[in-house]
C-alpha cells in the first residue's frame, strides 16, 4: 500500500500484555523519528496500551481507529486498532495468564487478516510467552509457526538483521544442539541456501553472496575435529551452487560473521541457534531484529522475551522494538521496489 509520502503501513502487535509488550510499544512509538519512515498502527488493546504508556511516564494520545488507513501517523499520537477489550485488572503483570495468551493470538490473527487484505505493508511483533499461549489453548508454539500456518506459507526461514551489514539465516531453530546437528542433512542445508537466496533476491539483492558457517572448530581441520564439513556442508553447498546460488564455505564460525560485517558476504547461514545469536547479540544486542522470510508480507520481531520480571516497572528498554518497526518499514520498501516492473528505454 504505497502512498504519496512513501511511508509503509506497519502493523505492530502488542505482544503479551502481562509482559513488557505494551511498555516497549509505547516507548518505541514515543520516538518521533520512527514516523519519518513508517506509518505505525498498533493492533492490541487501547486500555492496556494506555496503561503501558502511563507506567513509562509518556504523554501520548491513544487514537482508536477502525482500520489502518484511518490513522493520523504523527508523533505524539499512537493509532490503535482495538482487537480485545480487556481491563487492566484482568491482566496483572508478570504472570502466565490464559487471557493474555489468547489476546496475543488474536493480535497475530488480526495482523495476518489485514496484511493479506493489503491494508498493511508489514508487521512488527512484540514478544509473546509460549507458556501463556499454551495455557490459552493456542495450537502454535511461537510467532513463526503461527504466521507460517495462518498464511499457508512453506519455506519459511528466520533471518536476523543486525544494523546495516550483518544478516544471518538459521538452518535449525529452537531445538537442542544434539538435535540440531542431527537435522543438518545435505538436503536441509541445500534447501536453506536456496531459500535464503530467494529471500534476498525478493528484497532487491541482485546476486546475493552467502557464506555457510562451519559446524566444528577450524571447519573440522580436515577431519581431525569432525567430518560434517565434508560429509554434509560441502556437498550441500555444491548442490546449491548448481541451482544458481552464490554460496561459499564452510567457513570457520569464529571468522565468518566478521567477514560478513566487512562486506565480503551479504548473509551468513548459521547452523544452530546460539551460533548465530551469540554473534548477532555480541555485535549489537539492541539492534538485533528477527525477520521471517517466505511470508506474503514482511514480518519482523524483537529478539527478546516478555521479561515478566520487570513488567509493569517502566524500565524496559525499547531499542529493539523501535528497530523492529524501522526494519519492517525498510524491508517493506525493498519489497515494493523489487516488485515494480522495469521499463526499457
Amino acid at each position: 500500500m504505497e502512498t504519496a509520502d512513501g511511508r509503509p503501513l506497519v502493523g505492530i502487535t502488542m505482544g503479551d500484555p502481562a509482559g513488557i509488550g505494551p511498555e516497549i510499544v509505547a516507548r518505541a512509538l514515543g520516538r518521533p523519528e520512527l514516523y519519518q519512515s513508517a506509518r505505525p498502527v498498533v493492533l492490541g488493546d487501547a486500555a492496556l496500551l494506555a496503561r503501558g504508556a502511563e507506567i513509562c511516564g509518556l504523554q501520548l494520545e491513544i487514537n482508536v481507529v477502525d482500520c489502518p488507513a484511518a490513522g493520523r501517523f504523527v508523533p505524539g499520537v499512537v493509532d490503535v486498532i482495538p482487537v480485545t477489550a480487556l481491563s487492566p485488572a484482568e491482566i496483572p503483570f508478570g504472570r502466565v495468564n490464559p487471557k493474555a495468551g489468547r489476546a496475543c493470538f488474536e493480535y497475530i490473527k488480526k495482523s495476518v487478516e489485514l496484511a493479506l487484505a493489503g491494508q498493511l505493508d508489514a508487521v512488527a511483533t512484540a514478544p509473546v510467552n509460549k507458556a501463556a499461549l499454551q495455557a490459552a489453548g493456542v495450537p502454535y508454539l511461537d510467532h513463526t509457526q503461527a504466521y507460517a500456518t495462518l498464511t499457508g506459507s512453506t519455506g519459511v526461514l528466520t533471518m536476523f538483521v543486525v544494523g546495516d551489514r550483518l544478516k544471518i539465516f538459521f538452518a535449525t531453530r529452537h531445538v537442542s544442539l544434539r538435535q540440531a546437528i542431527a537435522e543438518l542433512t545435505v538436503d536441509r542445508v541445500a534447501e536453506v541456501l536456496v531459500l535464503a537466496d530467494q529471500a534476498l533476491r525478493r528484497f532487491g539483492f541482485a546476486e546475493p553472496r552467502l557464506a555457510v558457517a562451519a559446524l566444528n572448530p577450524h571447519a573440522g581441520e580436515g577431519g581431525l575435529f569432525g567430518n560434517e564439513e565434508f560429509t554434509v556442508l560441502a556437498p550441500a553447498i555444491e548442490r546449491a551452487r548448481g541451482a544458481g546460488v552464490r554460496a561459499e564455505g564452510p567457513i570457520p564460525a569464529d571468522s565468518v560473521f566478521y567477514l560478513c560485517l566487512q562486506g565480503k558476504y551479504d548473509a551468513v547461514v548459521s547452523l544452530y541457534h546460539d551460533q548465530g545469536h551469540i554473534a548477532a547479540k555480541t555485535y549489537d544486542f539492541d539492534r538485533t531484529v528477527s525477520l521471517t522470510t517466505g511470508l506474503p508480507f514482511v514480518r519482523t520481531s524483537v529478539d527478546h522475551g516478555t521479561a515478566y520480571d520487570i513488567a509493569g516497572k517502566g524500565i524496559a528498554r525499547a531499542e529493539s522494538m523501535a528497530e523492529a518497526i524501522r526494519v519492517a518499514g525498510e524491508y517493506a520498501r525493498r519489497l515494493q521496489a523489487a516488485s515494480r516492473p522495469t521499463t526499457g528505454g
